[in-house]
């Protein structure tokens, strides 16, 4: 029985969501254009379950790029008016449209000249009357079996948000770089990491010049402690790498005699390479996928710019 319930409310759930496509009109359009061209904040509001809605959309908002903010409706109109400014766009979200606190606010942001943008399961409701653009969220029927509860009514005010969101992210021209700057902490952060936000640079990068010879490659390599030495012209061109695996390949061919060999004659003369900007993630994939522990960075030109080692990652907590 419990299955048969959880199954009937996802059902109408979804099919509440599947109705909101075909009214995708020109007044669709028309908020999205009202948020693009605000200048102040998005303030969202709304009561009770449509509050949280409310909540949940002005968090969209600002984390993809458009400055928002939640305003209670009911605190609106005994006290906190003044957080609602010139330039602000009003979103409200109401099943009904006619909740008082919330018309109340929607009064106060005509008196500014505002904007207001209202999402109501009542097209005839006094809120999307007054509304400058009025999108339509309106369900057949709640998920509760009492009818009661906002189930599908929150859903597809939900899903609208989404949707108002992702096509104003679109419209911004908003980034991962830009998401990466409003997202600086936490594993998301993590996930944004460029190669460059971790590479070893400047004088940590171990480097010999082609007739250096092995003994000194060894100090180098002692030295700087990534398991490996970048071999460069003198200008900082790379020529190749020579890792600890290359180490014990050679002194297995040579013996000691490797140790008075130069660094031309030893090293692999093809390294894997990865960009500055490329993801982290994605330079960690190469790492497993090759099965090693570096990857070097070089500029346009050819000169090497970094190295990125797997322990690097696993000090961000990657892996």
């Amino acid at each position: 029985m419990s299955r048969e319930t959880a199954r009937r409310v996802l059902e109408i759930e979804a099919e509440a969501i599947r109705e909101l496509i075909p009214r995708l009109d020109e007044r669709f359009d028309r908020a999205v254009d009202a948020l693009f061209q605000c200048r102040g904040r998005v303030v969202a509001t709304g009561m009770g379950k449509s509050g949280i809605i409310a909540q949940k959309i002005s968090a969209t908002l600002a984390s993809t790029g458009t400055p928002s903010l939640f305003l209670h409706p009911g605190e609106a109109i005994h006290g906190d008016l003044g957080r609602f400014v010139t330039g602000d766009l009003l979103l409200a979200v109401s099943n009904s449209g006619d909740t008082e606190e919330i018309l109340t606010l929607a009064s106060w942001a005509k008196r500014l000249s505002s904007p207001l943008v209202a999402l109501t399961g009542n097209p005839r409701s006094p809120l999307a009357q007054a509304a400058d653009v009025h999108l339509d969220v309106s369900i057949r029927a709640e998920a509760c079996p009492l009818g009661l509860a906002p189930t599908a009514s929150t859903t597809a005010a939900l899903a609208m948000g989404d949707a108002l969101g992702m096509a104003l992210l679109e419209r911004r021209g908003f980034t991962v770089e830009d998401f990466a700057v409003l997202h600086p902490g936490g594993r998301l952060a993590k996930k944004l990491l460029r190669v460059e936000d971790l590479m070893h640079t400047g004088d940590d990068i171990p480097h010999v010049l082609p007739t250096t010879v092995m003994k000194e490659v060894l100090f180098e390599m002692t030295r700087k402690r990534l398991g490996l030495t970048t071999v460069t012209e003198a200008d900082g061109t790379l020529l190749g790498v020579i890792s600890d695996g290359d180490l014990r390949r050679q002194m297995e061919r040579h013996g000691y005699a490797l140790l008075d060999k130069p660094a031309a004659e030893c090293m692999t003369r093809e390294p894997v390479l990865v960009g500055r900007r490329e993801l982290a993630t994605l330079a960690l994939a190469l790492l497993e996928a090759r099965k090693i522990t570096a990857l070097l960075v070089t500029d346009t030109g050819g000169r090497i710019e970094g190295v990125l080692h797997l322990h690097d990652l696993w000090k961000t907590e990657m892996i």
